[in-house]
């Protein structure tokens, strides 16, 4: 199925889209004659895969949405941690932390215009067909499917860059809706909702019928479950602009300081859109036809993923697809670390495009199964052999691994001088978000242990379900988590999704962004330091808990024993002569008493330079006072620049220079851009 939708998708796709680089006069199918195109059921199915073959761009899922824009939060760091491009404009690590300018072309929009112009022009075909209830069967869903890739288009546009240009219908062709400005956030939320709770009743469930049996194909499942995810953001915090929308009434965030007309602000009837969110999830739930189930393996996920295979239990609710060899790049550039010169090929692979650090690492409870596939301190070296990496702020994410990618993949990188795009799919949405969103909904609304009876469950069984996978039915680690079951729902989307994009934006729409983040970066400057207690979410650390030397063995000649690694228990010498060691992160960052070694110094600043483009400014100065070498800390620190100097939690990107002008003077910048 894979192959076939990624070629007939891109086949329309040449034929449908201009490379016109105005943002809102998009060439789209409705140059074809709509009584052409949308006459039969063949014709306008060819129309809606184009709309799927533009979401595999490079500027859309194809990498910016995928890797990219995932940005800096408590678990992520984009492309790990520098003191040298952390605050640059002209890439997408500077904009990864929050600083970016109207310059960057690495922060535009065009694509997802052009994906949400495209799935206009759909959305407007199949309204207008003659066949459309005549053929109901048929087109009916093909309407859900562009309905819900045009609500994603502008989903991700604001979610971006805040208040955006947005109209239902396609482009006119006397331009007389093409230079717009900008539409206030809670309304064009308001019109998505409203479109997906229209698409979701024309969408089958998967596999209940031969069109809509791969997850390459947006089903009901997927519908329900962004428009409960949609719901969540418009009912959740963002930057807002008040010179732009003066006089709204909203909440302001209690704690956010504001500066000037910029603010953090939400809907005062937040409320209604949990209700929505509650709705959906819970009607997914308890619904027996709901083919969606969690699968028993987390691991399974990503092998199955890796392998171009659909998951058996049918976790995931949608995925992009891509083709092996032609585009996709999950896995090549953020991934388990394989080096070049390998038995692999010449090519490494994976990668710390998006990386973590050890402050996530040690978030886990060691029991927890996600952990190792999510994170890897391991890699494959030039030797052909796994060696152990000590860096504590470069942490491999690990769900995409070559050992797991498939056969055909291996061949064409065994042999490659150059990247290859490895086809795997990109996953939008998996099933365990449909439970962790309904908890946090329902116990927004009605507390953790009332039962939903369209669920029926509670959100704290909902929570336990997902927590249950990941320690083994039984376990008592289970119901061992944050008594603010708030709080347990924060960190167990952390630990549930890290890698996956949808971190800083959940913590964005909790208002929690920057708080988290800043704990974070003082929590690890202190696990450098080792002479404090630290808390790491709901885990409390002694310094001697973090070992100097961590010992570890082969299983065989080439691969890891992983259960010999004492990650949380300081040795007082080697376990046996078939042992290997690495110096641990409160070794390295020890100040030596001789020596050139700077880590002591250079690490903290790397750390507490991160993400210091969200807010106005930053100082450190009281919290380094704190640290045993806080003083040559903070005099290498003071050499750099910190904070973006216009307004607090800053999360948009910035809106690209040619873009305003384009616009006739009907856009422009907020937040001090």
């Amino acid at each position: 199925m894979k192959k076939r939708l990624y070629y007939f998708s891109l086949i329309f796709l040449l034929v449908c889209i201009s490379c016109d680089k105005d943002f809102l006069d998009t060439t789209s199918p409705s140059k074809l004659s709509s009584e052409t195109v949308f006459k039969t059921p063949s014709m306008a199915k060819a129309a809606v895969m184009g709309v799927y073959g533009k979401m595999t761009d490079s500027y859309i899922y194809g990498q910016k949405l995928s890797v990219n824009w995932q940005g800096f939060s408590d678990i992520e760091t984009n492309q790990g941690f520098t003191s040298t491009a952390y605050n640059s404009t002209t890439s997408d690590q500077g904009a990864g932390n929050f600083y970016d300018d109207p310059y960057n072309q690495t922060t535009k929009w065009q694509g997802l215009f052009q994906l949400a112009e495209l799935a206009s022009s759909s959305v407007e075909g199949i309204r207008n067909s003659p066949i459309l209830e005549t053929q109901a069967a048929k087109m009916k869903p093909l309407l859900g499917e562009a309905l819900v890739m045009r609500s994603l288009a502008y989903f991700e546009l604001v979610r971006n860059w805040g208040d955006v240009p947005y109209k239902e219908g396609t482009s006119k062709s006397d331009l007389s809706n093409v230079y717009i400005g900008k539409v206030d956030r809670d309304l064009i939320y308001a019109s998505l909702v409203k479109d997906l709770q229209e698409a979701q009743g024309y969408l089958p469930w998967l596999k209940t019928d031969a069109e809509y049996s791969s997850v390459e194909r947006i089903t009901k499942g997927f519908a329900k479950g962004l428009l409960a995810r949609v719901a969540l953001f418009a009912g959740g915090w963002s930057l807002r602009d008040g010179n732009a929308f003066p006089g709204k009434d909203l909440e302001h965030h209690p704690s956010i300081t504001e500066t000037g007309n910029y603010y953090v602000g939400r809907v005062k009837n937040w409320r209604d859109y949990y209700q929505i969110a509650a709705q959906q999830t819970a009607e997914m739930l308890g619904n027996a036809a709901n083919p969606h189930r969690l699968d028993p393996q987390y691991e399974n996920i990503w092998k199955s993923v890796c392998g171009l295979q659909q998951n058996v239990n049918n976790e995931n609710l949608f995925e992009v697809a891509f083709g092996l060899g032609n585009n996709g790049d999950i896995g090549s550039l953020m991934g388990y670390e394989v080096a070049s010169n390998s038995k692999y090929g010449s090519r490494g692979f994976g990668g710390t495009y998006v990386g973590s650090q050890a402050y996530y690492f040690y978030s886990f409870t060691p029991e927890d199964k996600r952990r190792d596939v999510t994170l890897s301190w391991l890699n494959y070296t030039k030797d052909n052999v796994e060696g152990v990496k000590n860096d504590p702020l470069s942490v491999n994410f690990a769900k995409w691994r070559i050992y797991w990618m498939s056969s055909s993949y291996l061949s064409l990188h065994k042999t490659a001088n150059s990247r290859i795009a490895t086809g795997v799919n990109w996953i939008l949405m998996r099933y365990s978000d449909i439970y962790l969103m309904f908890a946090e909904a329902e116990n927004a609304l009605n507390g953790a242990d009332a039962v939903n009876t369209v669920a029926g469950m509670s959100a704290r069984q909902a929570l336990e379900k997902v927590r249950e996978r990941a320690f083994g039915t039984g376990s008592s680690k289970i119901q061992a988590y944050d008594p603010d079951f708030f709080e347990a729902i924060v960190n167990e989307r952390a630990w549930e999704f890290g890698c996956e994009g949808i971190r800083k934006q959940d913590l964005v729409r909790w208002g929690l962004l920057s708080e988290r983040m800043e704990t974070m970066k003082k929590t690890l400057c202190l696990m450098l330091d080792n002479k404090q207690t630290v808390k790491i979410f709901d885990k409390t650390y002694l310094p001697t808990d973090f070992p100097k030397t961590v010992y570890y063995k082969l299983k065989d000649t080439e691969y890891i024993d992983k259960t010999s690694l004492n990650y949380y228990t300081e040795l007082s010498s080697s376990p046996g002569p078939e042992y290997k060691s690495v110096s641990w992160f409160p070794k390295n960052a020890e100040k030596p008493l001789t020596g050139t070694n700077k880590n002591y110094i250079d690490w903290p600043v790397k750390v507490l330079l991160a993400g210091t483009g969200l807010n106005s400014s930053y100082d450190y100065s009281g919290f380094l006072s704190t640290m045993t070498n806080g003083s040559e800390i903070q005099t290498n620190l003071a050499q750099f620049s910190k904070g973006n100097n216009s307004c607090n939690y800053r999360h948009f990107f910035c809106i690209y220079y040619e873009d305003i002008f384009e616009s006739k003077g009907k856009i422009n910048n907020s937040y001090g851009f």
